[in-house]
């Protein structure tokens, strides 16, 4: 028998002996973190339980946790209270659909105080928007007293289990990421957070929607998921994630974006984005979804001053001892911008070198 043949039956047994339970398996010292079954029990076990219905059209599913992100001052928390009162009735508004039925919902509001709330959804603090019972909102309390056994973190984390407790919660967005976890961008601070949320969605069967800020960006490009702040370990840990952009031709206008999703396929890309307008009907200030369009109609568009004046402003700002990265995070444009700009109006701002034998003897 040839050598070759030799090594292939000294393999095949080898492999089978490995099959074979063995002493050596290491033991685990708590529970094991996975849990086996055959692939086909697992479509058998998963086939009796209801398939998950839209909470807020293919953006949002029940039982999902979900990031909803925009700039400062686009609309994020005005959505988010319509979405939340949509959902406490189990009703649709145009292409913003419902398939749940009724929730209970529970709005954890570290942006507004009661007053600001009242006069956005009243007419000048007279006629008030009557929400449905079924919504809860939760403010902070500036009179609670901090624990000192524990961290500011892990105390308000604890104080909405509770709620979610006491109330039969259903339904949780919270408003906004940055009150409850400092400095999200940096993945030791964002993982704790964004595992404790998953484990009690999966504890309490709840629906999840965490609202986060984006980093000044480029208005030229269209919105993609490393807009969002620590990006990368936010949406590891999330289902599925949405975003609003603001149309640079028409300040009235936003548009929302699918980012990622796992209950469907992405359907509102960059081709066909919820255009919206904000309008305040009723006492009840919301986005007015009038139409689908392309995202590209609705990004800024530099004329050639425009260009020149930011091309000249990184100069100066390269010039006052800046990197490429801070002028980038600062202009809202990438690190390779910043430097093509720089390196563009240097050499039209510095003089030509010379060749030797254009100078006359």
């Amino acid at each position: 028998m040839s050598n070759y043949a030799s090594n292939i039956i000294e393999g095949l047994r080898n492999g089978e002996q490995e099959t074979q339970p063995s002493e050596n398996i290491p033991k685990v010292k708590t529970t094991n973190y996975f849990k086996i079954n055959t692939a086909y029990q697992t479509i058998q076990e998963s086939s009796k339980r209801p398939v998950p219905k839209q909470l807020f059209s293919q953006l949002w599913y029940e039982n999902e946790l979900c990031i909803l992100f925009a700039d400062t001052n686009v609309g994020k928390s005005i959505l988010a209270v319509q979405i939340a009162d949509l959902i406490s009735r189990g009703q649709s508004k145009g292409l913003f659909r419902v398939e749940s039925g009724a929730k209970k919902v529970l709005y954890v509001d570290c942006e507004l105080s009661d007053k600001q709330f009242e006069l956005r959804y009243s007419d000048e603090g007279k006629k008030l928007y009557p929400f449905n019972d079924s919504l809860l909102r939760a403010e902070i309390d500036p009179d609670a007293e901090h624990p000192n056994d524990v961290t500011f973190e892990e105390y308000v984390n604890d104080s909405i289990e509770q709620i979610i407790v006491k109330h039969r919660i259903e339904v949780l967005i919270i408003d906004n990421i940055s009150f409850l976890v400092k400095e999200a961008e940096k993945a030791k601070n964002a993982i704790p957070f964004m595992k404790r949320w998953k484990q009690l969605k999966n504890k309490y069967g709840l629906s999840v929607l965490i609202l986060s800020h984006t980093p000044k960006r480029d208005a030229t490009k269209p919105i993609v998921r490393n807009d969002l702040i620590g990006s990368r370990m936010l949406l590891g840990f999330a289902d599925s994630c949405f975003a609003i952009g603001e149309s640079a031709k028409d300040k009235s206008v936003r548009y929302i974006k699918q980012i990622k999703a796992r209950n469907t396929e992405i359907v509102y890309d960059s081709e066909n984005v919820i255009l919206c307008e904000i309008k305040k009907e009723n006492s009840f200030l919301h986005f007015d979804n009038y139409d689908l369009g392309d995202e590209y109609e609705h990004l800024k568009s530099f004329t050639s001053d425009e260009k020149q004046d930011l091309q000249t402003q990184v100069w100066s700002m390269k010039i006052d001892g800046k990197s490429f990265r801070e002028i980038g995070k600062e202009l809202g444009i990438t690190y390779s911008k910043a430097k093509r700009l720089y390196d563009k109006e240097n050499k039209e701002t510095l003089p030509e070198k010379k060749d030797d034998n254009d100078i006359p003897f």
